[in-house]
């Protein structure tokens, strides 16, 4: 079944098609990676489904919900959880103090501003709860710039499950990771996306392959393939587009 649903999704800048005719589903539990040549489109297309940009045509759903015109906040609180390339942090705040903020921002209603909120014994329990995932519960009241760069990539990630997410979009969320850290990411992403599905896009290739349960590669706004990752690998549309090999057609 499909959590997620875009159809005919396009993005135009003036004259330039930077996105068009994109049609796929997202199934409930999905691992998705969005692979592709710099410039296909693929954090274009994260935008349009999280809403940082409005789609020039074609619609996106989440459950059934209409999304298409939504702002990111609203697609937040209904399910639509989001990390990006560039940290988006408090650095000068504690990594407690991140997350209790991500989990204020999530709700709903805002009623409870008056209450401190560190005393929200709820959040506090579940930001413990996720950095003892990723393995930065200890240093839970450290302030973000004292952590390394693969620490803070870590925070910036689990700022994207805060919300109890239905699906969670990732781009690039391995980006200036030496290799074995990057490697480690996987298993990460892994767990705390236990309970929902997720889109991704990358171009480290080892974390494609040993997270994805399925790719689709976009190419100059446009998908041309969808499929286990070893029926990528051996398609040869996809060698000659994104891998650079002769044989298909592009």
């Amino acid at each position: 079944m499909s959590v997620l649903q875009a159809e005919h999704l396009a993005k135009h800048f003036g004259g330039v098609k930077v996105l068009h005719d994109v049609n796929f589903e997202l199934e409930k539990g999905e691992k998705l990676a969005l692979i592709g040549p710099n410039g296909a489109g693929k954090t274009t297309l994260l935008n349009l489904i999280g809403g940082q940009l409005p789609a020039s045509g074609g619609s996106v759903t989440l459950d059934g919900e209409p999304l298409t015109h939504l702002p990111p906040n609203k697609r937040l609180h209904l399910g639509v959880g989001r990390s990006y390339q560039v940290n988006n942090l408090f650095f000068e705040m504690s990594i407690q103090d991140n997350l209790l903020l991500a989990f204020y921002g999530a709700e709903r209603s805002h009623v409870h501003m008056w209450r401190a909120l560190e005393k929200r014994k709820d959040y506090v329990a579940r930001s413990e709860e996720l950095l003892e995932t990723v393995g930065l519960r200890d240093k839970r009241f450290e302030p973000l710039h004292m952590l390394s760069y693969g620490e803070q990539r870590l925070i910036e990630l689990v700022l994207a499950y805060t919300s109890h997410p239905k699906v969670v979009l990732l781009d690039e969320p391995s980006a200036g990771l030496p290799t074995a850290e990057a490697f480690a990411f996987a298993d990460v992403i892994r767990e705390l996306s236990a309970d929902c599905s997720l889109l991704f896009c990358a171009h480290d290739m080892d974390l494609v392959f040993n997270l994805a349960d399925t790719i689709m590669v976009l190419n100059f706004g446009e998908i041309i393939a969808r499929g286990l990752p070893e029926e990528i690998q051996a398609n040869e549309d996809v060698q000659a587009c994104y891998l650079g090999v002769e044989g298909g057609s592009c």
